[in-house]
């Protein structure tokens, strides 16, 4: 711009800005918006109503009644369990990964309301010197060389009338839950998890104490086929097979020693702590967490209220439910008001350029633009279908994780109810074949009998033996299987800081969170709304 703005004057000649037909047009604007600011285009979002069975196919040792699982671990009365939960609820790596979602999607959100507000608004100035070309036309009448100075600032609103950025907070709000939900449905994984393997470690050091129980045995069996060998009572077949046994069960140790190392390694992982360092957590060997008799299962329709993935799958609908309206709002027209207000001066005509601050020197605009995009070849209208298709199978998924919320509480529950009479079977074999090596090793040290039965009886003795850890261990994990499908567990963050202190210092430190930043309040608990 060569020249300040001229003044207009009105009609009775005094020198006052002739704004007055763009405040009609902005008051215009504004009462439209009034008008039609609660207008929404687009579906409003309603939670699908599965179709749910009254009572579990197999409850024959559960009881269908309601029941808090908050801290369902302490059904198995083990300290070092309970301790090792409490570890990894604090430093889980992933866990914290997702409280830090937790904290971006509430960043997201706070963008969304923004946009409700005047998208643009930017103080600004500049100072240039211009030269125009001598062969540009008509550059005689003005200067050829000046210098311009101005400062102004500038806003433009574009205003919602269709409910399009109301809609975008809609999907951000819901986006939010969806990450509060991740991160309760990683808390009831991590929970199990974490028991689970700790019934493995367990398992493994029980079954290893059996197999070099069983090791012992064998050697002993090996010294007396050997005394036989040598007096000549047996052949050197029977030493043989007394070596290959005591061989075989020597092997197992080493199998099952490496089992135990490894789901040590993966513990360790779990808990956020190095390996090495999970020795003096774990302490002792102890027996296998003892599940009890029955269980609490409620009725399905508890299960889909309080398992944050169902309830994850509902918030992306609702999510993607909001993006049709945001899609909709495309194909109708914009309007938006912008204004921009500053001085301007420029050294030419005997003004100087600097002279930025008079009354001359002001310049202002203002007033609505209405833009329409009416030539859009259907990209527009196939937005709006993409955006529908994808709610629509953003449903399908979510009457999928209801029906897989349910196989795994009665896939758990039948593990858990038949478990019972498998352990009492096994712990009779194993009774039976105790009886059995020690009658077999007896007549074979009394000349009434083979070897051949002394081998069967242990090689028996060792199998059934390991079954029966194997069940134990797999009655606690069908429990624990059965908490993780019944939704508990993410109730421990209650109360409770999701960001580790010295995590929230640091991003604190780095950058300005305003109260985005949870100190010691979890995430809201959407669960039961």
């Amino acid at each position: 711009m060569n020249k300040p703005l001229p003044e207009a004057k009105h009609a009775d000649g005094s020198d006052t800005p002739a704004l007055k037909p763009a405040l009609l047009l902005v008051a215009l604007a504004l009462s439209s918006v009034s008008l039609g600011g609660c207008m929404r285009l687009g579906p409003d979002f309603k939670a699908p109503e599965p179709k749910l069975a009254e009572n579990w196919s197999d409850a024959s040792q559960a009881t269908q009644a309601s029941a808090d699982y908050k801290d369902w671990w302490k059904v198995f009365n083990d300290q070092t369990l309970n301790h090792l939960i409490e570890l990894a609820y604090h430093d889980n790596l992933n866990l914290q990964a997702a409280a830090i979602r937790i904290v971006e999607a509430r960043a997201k959100l706070g963008i969304a309301r923004g946009n409700l507000f005047p998208q643009k608004q930017e103080l600004g100035a500049s100072l240039f010197h211009n030269q125009h070309s001598a062969n540009e036309a008509n550059f005689t009448t003005f200067d050829r060389y000046y210098t311009s100075f101005d400062v102004g600032f500038d806003a433009i609103w574009e205003v919602d009338i269709w409910g399009k950025f109301r809609r975008g907070i809609e999907s951000a709000d819901a986006l939010l839950s969806v990450s509060e939900l991740s991160y309760d449905d990683l808390l009831v994984s991590l929970t199990a998890e974490v028991a689970s393997t700790y019934t493995q470690i367990r398992a493994f050091e029980q079954r290893l104490t059996l197999a070099k129980q069983n090791a012992d045995l064998q050697a002993r069996s090996l010294r007396i086929a050997e005394a036989q060998y040598r007096n000549g009572i047996t052949t050197e077949l029977d030493v043989q097979q007394a070596k290959s046994l005591l061989h075989a069960t020597r092997a197992l140790v080493s199998s099952l020693e490496m089992g135990l190392r490894q789901s040590k390694n993966a513990l360790s992982i779990l808990l956020g702590v190095a390996p090495n360092d999970l020795h003096a957590l774990l302490k002792d060997s102890s027996a296998i967490p003892a599940a009890p008799a029955a269980v609490v299962v409620g009725i399905p329709a508890d299960v889909i209220r309080r398992r944050p993935d169902v309830r994850k799958e509902e918030q992306k609908a609702a999510a993607q439910s909001a993006m049709i309206g945001i899609a909709k709002a495309d194909l109708f027209p914009r309007l938006s008001l912008q204004g921009s207000i500053g001085t301007l001066a420029g050294s030419t005509q005997g003004i100087d350029a600097f002279d930025v601050f008079g009354a001359h020197a002001m310049a202002a605009k203002i007033g609505p633009t209405i833009s329409w995009p009416i030539l859009h070849y259907g990209r527009l209208q196939n937005n709006v279908r993409v955006q529908d298709a994808k709610f629509q199978e953003q449903l399908v998924n979510y009457q999928h994780s209801v029906l897989n919320a349910l196989r795994e509480v009665e896939d758990a529950m039948v593990g858990f109810t038949k478990n019972h009479q498998q352990i009492s079977e096994l712990q009779s074999s194993v009774d039976a074949c105790k009886r059995a090596v020690d009658i077999a090793l007896s007549q074979y040290q009394q000349g009434l009998d083979d070897y051949n039965r002394v081998l069967n009886a242990q090689q028996f003795l060792v199998q059934q033996q390991d079954r029966l850890t194997s069940a134990q261990s797999d009655r606690a994990r069908h429990l624990i299987a059965l908490y993780k499908a019944l939704g508990g567990g993410w109730e421990l963050r209650q109360g409770q800081a999701i960001l580790p202190e010295n995590i929230r210092k640091t991003m604190t430190e780095r950058t300005d969170w305003g109260d985005i930043l949870p100190t010691t309040d979890a995430p809201p608990n959407i669960n039961n709304q």
